[in-house]
């Protein structure tokens, strides 16, 4: 595998990535207004809306900043942690268990839980 290269990159695009990659979300505020006027188009209150967002994520193998995002936003709509568990059961069927183990350590690291010192064994059931 080939290192990084050493792009020229200038000062505006630089210093947007760097805001981005340490939560600056203003370059993007006019998404984050987007995803109001989907949440009101959808009917569903802030609540269920962060829980399917949630399951979204699982059942798309998220990457982990996408977990960060979405449990923020669920926790100030009052979603609790019980809920997001509850979230990771009603998928699991669907989604299959290995997604499921998957989003659970995404979702512990988002609400600021330690990981467990040994990584689940894949091949035991859920």
């Amino acid at each position: 595998m080939a290192g990084p290269v050493k792009a020229d990159v200038d000062d505006m695009t630089r210093d947007t990535l760097f805001g981005l990659s340490v939560g600056d979300i203003d370059p993007i505020a006019d998404g984050m207004e987007l995803r109001e006027q989907w949440r009101q188009r959808s009917g569903l209150d802030e609540r269920s809306f962060s829980l399917v967002k949630i399951a979204a994520l699982i059942a798309l193998d998220a990457p982990p900043a996408s977990y960060l995002w979405q449990v923020e936003n669920a926790l100030a709509s009052g979603v609790s942690p019980k809920d997001i568990l509850g979230v990771l059961f009603a998928v699991a069927p669907q989604v299959g268990g290995p997604r499921v183990v998957a989003a659970a350590p995404e979702i512990m690291c988002a609400l600021g839980l330690p990981l467990p010192a040994e990584p689940p064994d894949p091949s035991s059931p859920l």
